[in-house]
């Protein structure tokens, strides 16, 4: 399996989404999955397009391995619970990057809901127990491609990496190799940052995700527990005790 080989070799590697940066990858209204920008003190979570008639929930395992200033390295993990129902509703959520020692359940910092037929937009903050709203501007296009376009340079090379299968589901693979100068690089040294991405056509969802920065670290995002019945209505609702802040621009 894909999976065991990648846990083998690397580590995340996580966003996704961008959910605005994401630690949600949905807070970016992109056609297609972003790509990582880095290794940061969070890591993005994975996007979940809305589209309609593909229902699912799942697991995203975050991983973080951040190479420090004295040359040590800092691993931290995390998990992220994700859904979409039939009707194309999303849900996501974001977790502290825990050290690898820690043995409890990593806290809950945002959780966002989005809503394909209303575009409505909704993070929720559960340490103030409210709902900020927006109402997108346009819909959220499902994405076509399972790695976001690259500008044509040559400092950026695209391979190809074939089909293989993750959590029961077909997967086709691709990775980016993008070389920044010794002039750019702040290391006086050419650095080539490796993105890995491995998107399943039948979830609409990237199921494995790798990033390597040799002047950072490494991060990966897994998608794994995965479960194809309809998710409860539940996880889509905004609970009775949030209150509400409707934040849509005025005149939009």
């Amino acid at each position: 399996m894909l999976r065991n080989r990648a846990i083998k070799t690397v580590f995340l590697a996580g966003l996704v989404a961008l959910i605005a940066s994401v630690a949600f990858s949905q807070e970016t209204a992109t056609s297609v999955p972003p790509p990582y920008r880095g290794v940061s003190q969070h890591v993005d979570g994975v996007f979940v397009t809305p589209v309609a008639n593909v229902p699912f929930s799942a697991t995203a395992e975050l991983e973080s391995v951040l190479i420090l200033p004295d040359g040590s390295s800092e691993e931290k993990r995390t998990f992220n619970n994700i859904a979409r129902d039939s009707l194309g509703h999303i849900y996501n959520e974001r977790r502290r990057m825990m050290p690898y020692s820690f043995t409890g359940t990593p806290q809950i910092t945002r959780f966002h809901i989005y809503d394909p037929e209303t575009r409505l937009n909704t993070f929720l903050d559960p340490f103030t127990h409210i709902a900020h709203q927006s109402v997108f501007a346009k819909p959220v296009a499902a994405p076509t491609l399972g790695v976001a376009a690259q500008a044509s340079n040559r400092s950026v090379q695209q391979e190809d990496l074939g089909n293989d299968v993750m959590e029961n589901v077909a997967v086709h693979g691709t990775r980016t190799s993008r070389t920044i100068s010794a002039q750019s690089s702040g290391t006086g040294q050419p650095v080539v940052v490796i993105d890995e991405y491995w998107y399943s056509d039948d979830l609409h969802l990237n199921m494995l995700v790798k990033h390597d920065d040799p002047r950072t670290g490494q991060q990966t995002v897994t998608v794994t527990h995965v479960t194809r019945a309809e998710p409860p209505e539940t996880v889509f609702q905004i609970p009775s005790s949030y209150r509400v802040l409707d934040e849509t621009p005025v005149g939009q």
